[in-house]
């Protein structure tokens, strides 16, 4: 064999090698190769095989040196490998082909993803933008809830405009806040309650109505929004004040309930105001909510006046009564006084309430108001009275009950009038009632009432000593008068005549 021979052999073997191995991993694909390419994979392999067997034989020949014409052998291989390469292209376009319409689909694919991921990022977005102000709307109506209940629960006007402020600012994201009162009177806002601010030059606020942004506001009942009240053409009138806080953005809100203005609420900020619709709306259910609790204030504080003149009217007219029975009869001037100080005095130590403690005293200054149904003839007589004198005399109690009972106020004072001659045994008049069944105020009266008379000089009498006053007291304990209660008074008369004694002077 010449050297050419076994250099062929060797360029030939490597190359049948591969082959081998193109074999085995092309049985290895068939199994993922589609159906409708299955046909020119497997004329692919015969071809391979009819490689391997071109390669084989031709190494045999060499190496056996065969007869045999290797140009046929050869022109065989040359066309097996143009059918091979052509068969390769086919399934390469097929191949390139199939790959452009992956990339294709994919392409859609990806477009339609992106699309969907837009759509679905605008879907969160607006999704965390409504739950962003869904949490903003609770928490405003928490807010309103809040100061809702504060309003219902409190009536002191300063307290309330603070606890209101003191929730708002914070809320609204602004850096002070303050409610100006309109005074009716004289027509202008003046500083009700404030909240944020570093110096107290908002106290001194006073803005005539229609003067100034918070005066226009109440004025043309409408929100005032300026974004720079430092310019002198915003018209704001307190400049110390905008200066000395850094202020700049600004919103005055009038304050209208049951359609009259009760004042301003007024919106500082550093920055630029409040600005959204969200917030604008918020603060005007805040400002309904402001002036609600202002005209409930209002109205409860001049009920309150109100209630106290007309009961201060009420307890003028009774003592006035007290004291035009005490000129008709002279000689028991200030008594009404001194026994109205005792009784009340009695009835304290005894745990009577201040409520019940307030009939009392007017049922001892009128006392002896049924003696205005006692002719002067009888009641103004210096000598002893007839028995027809003596039973018109005891009737001044049923006339105190008919003058009293219709006067709903003063039926709960009816207790002494009525019944402060009746006696613990039972014998008093008008109504002969005994023991416990006698108001306990009319027993407390009775007591201070016999011991006033007797330490007080009459037309027919002197004065008695007291311990003589106290003894006949004592004697009586347990016919007319509640045997426990002479105790307390005795044991206290001493002490409540020298803490009234200033009261009942002249």
């Amino acid at each position: 064999m010449i050297s050419s021979q076994l250099v062929s052999v060797a360029l030939v073997f490597p190359g049948s090698l591969f082959i081998l191995a193109s074999l085995v991993k092309g049985k290895e694909m068939s199994r993922d190769v589609p159906r409708e390419l299955r046909g020119k994979w497997s004329a692919l392999t015969a071809l391979m095989l009819f490689f391997l067997a071109g390669y084989i034989g031709f190494i045999l020949i060499q190496l056996r040196d065969f007869a045999f014409p290797l140009e046929l052998l050869t022109s065989t291989v040359f066309l097996a490998g143009s059918v091979y390469v052509f068969l390769v292209m086919r399934l390469t376009g097929v191949t390139i082909a199939r790959f452009r319409d992956s990339e294709k689909r994919i392409s859609e694919v990806n477009q339609t993803l992106v699309a969907k991921n837009a759509e679905l990022e605008q879907e969160i977005a607006a999704r965390a933008k409504a739950e962003k102000e869904t949490r903003t709307r609770l928490r405003h109506v928490q807010i309103l809830h809040t100061i809702d209940l504060m309003i219902t629960s409190n009536l002191d006007l300063k307290a309330t405009m603070s606890i209101f402020l003191e929730q708002i600012v914070p809320q609204l994201e602004v850096d002070a806040a303050a409610v100006l009162l309109l005074n009716p009177y004289t027509q202008t806002l003046e500083y009700g309650a404030g909240f944020g601010f570093t110096s107290p030059s908002i106290e001194e606020t006073s803005i005539r109505l229609g003067t100034g942004c918070a005066g226009i506001a109440a004025l043309e009942r409408r929100i005032i929004q300026i974004e720079d009240i430092t310019r002198p053409e915003a018209g704001f009138v307190r400049p110390a004040l905008a200066a000395g806080e850094k202020f700049r953005g600004y919103c005055a809100i009038p304050l209208i309930a049951k359609g009259q203005v009760k004042g301003v609420l007024e919106i500082f900020r550093h920055h630029k105001p409040v600005s959204s619709r969200e917030q604008l709306e918020f603060l005007q259910a805040l400002a309904v909510q402001a002036a609600i609790a202002i005209d409930n204030a209002t109205l409860f504080n001049d009920l309150q006046k109100s209630n106290a003149e007309l009961v201060l009217a009420y307890d003028s007219t009774i003592e006035g009564w007290a004291h035009a029975l005490e000129l008709r009869d002279r000689e028991t001037e200030g008594h009404t006084r001194r026994v109205t100080e005792l009784t009340v005095g009695t009835a304290r130590i005894y745990g009577m309430s201040e409520k019940e403690i307030v009939h009392v005293r007017r049922g001892a200054l009128l006392h002896d108001i049924g003696k205005m149904g006692v002719p002067d003839s009888v009641l103004m007589k210096e000598g002893p009275l007839t028995p027809e004198e003596e039973e018109i005399m005891r009737r001044h109690p049923v006339f105190a009950f008919e003058m009293l009972s219709p006067v709903a106020y003063l039926r709960p004072a009816l207790d002494i009038p009525y019944c402060h001659h009746e006696k613990w045994d039972g014998t008093g008049y008008p109504r002969g009632l005994k023991g416990e069944q006698i108001p306990i105020a009319a027993r407390i009266f009775a007591l201070a009432d016999i011991w006033d008379a007797l330490i007080s000089d009459r037309r027919y009498r002197k004065a008695w000593p007291r311990d003589k006053v106290a003894g006949h007291i004592r004697s009586l304990s347990g016919t007319q008068f509640d045997p426990d209660l002479v105790d307390l008074f005795l044991a206290n008369t001493e002490k409540i005549e020298s803490r009234t004694a200033g009261r009942t002077k002249g």
